[in-house]
């Protein structure tokens, strides 16, 4: 046979391969629903080449390393007390500043199964019964905690703590997927991301890897307990923070490694606008005393994941093959875990960038929370904190 038609047949072969998946090795081979869907990526030239050469974030201190599983997002109560942080098990945990103490969780049906576990990553099968509080903020008027939790939806706990009530589970009639991020204005009101109705938090990475549009920013309304739509089909959605005056909310779009913000006052009232294009991935976002934004990238853009989010039908055949889920999602953040830390103002202008960029220290990002001079570093992926002297 001439090397033409050998290479014929292996290519008849690959593809009758990827079509059929016959020992179901590939990322996708349990979601006979996959689909890939096209990630309007922005153009390369567009996305900031800024670096931090130093890698400054590897001066950051490492505490209670072990002591607590996945802390992705941390706040301190109106006192200032604190941190307080939901982790991988289910329950958000308070720092008395001698030692952490349970402060609340959101499942009413914890068991065995949310029992202490060597890593973060352990938790995952068992999380839509133990619960994964993602996002935290206090109301500042009362001392109330609002949970974003990613299978109970929006909850909230008193003062007190204990059993989170539940008050969002769905929006328009359809439940909430993976209820991810929030924030509170003046009024009580709530905006929070569902990241997306098709994928649970526990199956994130077929979300990544998908580029999944079912994605919404939504509105809890204390008054009327209604929770209305604000946009829909976003890829992605993850944090919210609200402009230090009130007028807007940033969201990080997380496929599109964006910031977008949406007017709340005054003639842009209910419309968005792009505010920034990111170097990478974004996860939370919180707005600092100045009324700047500390964005946590989870991880840099790299030409293969851009290439593929642009050719949503070459990235199903490759997603087809027998190629892990893990090291799919290890070349999508460029073969190792980084850490990256951004801030803008809020016309949109890079500020400051931090970064440890081999992941000597800070291995990931998930959150960055300053206050009184420091830059709280949480991560869903790592067992500690990290904190950085500004």
């Amino acid at each position: 046979m001439k090397p033409a038609g050998i290479f014929a047949a292996v290519c008849l072969l690959l593809a009758v391969y990827c079509a059929v998946d016959p020992f179901n090795h590939s990322a996708i081979s349990d979601f006979p629903e996959f689909e890939s869907v096209k990630v309007e990526m922005p153009a390369w030239s567009s996305i900031p080449v800024d670096k931090d050469p130093e890698n400054m974030l590897q001066k950051s201190e490492i505490k209670f390393l072990n002591q607590i599983q996945g802390p992705e997002s941390m706040a301190f109560d109106p006192n200032g007390r604190g941190p307080y942080t939901g982790v991988a098990d289910g329950r958000i945990l308070f720092w008395d500043g001698q030692k952490w103490t349970d402060f609340a969780y959101t499942s009413a049906n914890r068991s065995g199964l949310c029992d202490p576990k060597p890593s973060p990553m352990s938790y995952l099968k068992n999380e839509h019964i133990c619960g994964r509080p993602l996002g935290l903020r206090f109301d500042k008027t009362n001392g109330d905690l609002y949970i974003a939790d990613a299978y109970f939806g929006l909850m909230k706990v008193g003062p007190e703590g204990g059993l989170a009530t539940s008050l969002s589970t769905e929006a328009d009639g359809v439940p909430l997927g993976f209820t991810n991020d929030l924030d509170i204005d003046v009024d009580g009101n709530v905006y929070f991301t569902d990241s997306s109705i098709k994928y649970q938090r526990r199956n994130f990475l077929q979300l990544v890897f998908s580029g999944d549009d079912s994605g919404r920013l939504l509105k809890y309304d204390p008054s009327t307990k209604e929770t209305t739509v604000l946009i829909r089909n976003l890829q992605f959605p993850n944090g919210v923070s609200l402009s230090k005056d009130g007028s807007f909310f940033v969201f990080c779009e997380g496929s599109l490694g964006r910031l977008s913000k949406y007017w709340l006052k005054g003639e842009k009232a209910g419309s968005t606008e792009v505010m920034a294009v990111l170097p990478g991935h974004p996860d939370n976002i919180r707005t600092n005393k100045d009324g700047d934004f500390w964005v946590a990238i989870h991880c840099r853009r790299y030409m293969y994941s851009h290439f593929l989010g642009l050719y949503p039908k070459i990235r199903q055949v490759w997603l087809k093959l027998p190629i892990s889920a893990r090291l799919h999602y290890m070349m999508q953040i460029g073969g190792r875990l980084h850490a990256v830390v951004v801030k803008y103002n809020a016309e949109g202008e890079l500020l400051k960038i931090l970064e440890d960029s081999s992941g000597k220290v800070v291995k990931a990002v998930s959150e960055v929370e300053e206050k009184d001079g420091r830059l709280w570093i949480g991560s869903v992926l790592m067992p500690f904190l990290a904190v950085y002297q500004l």
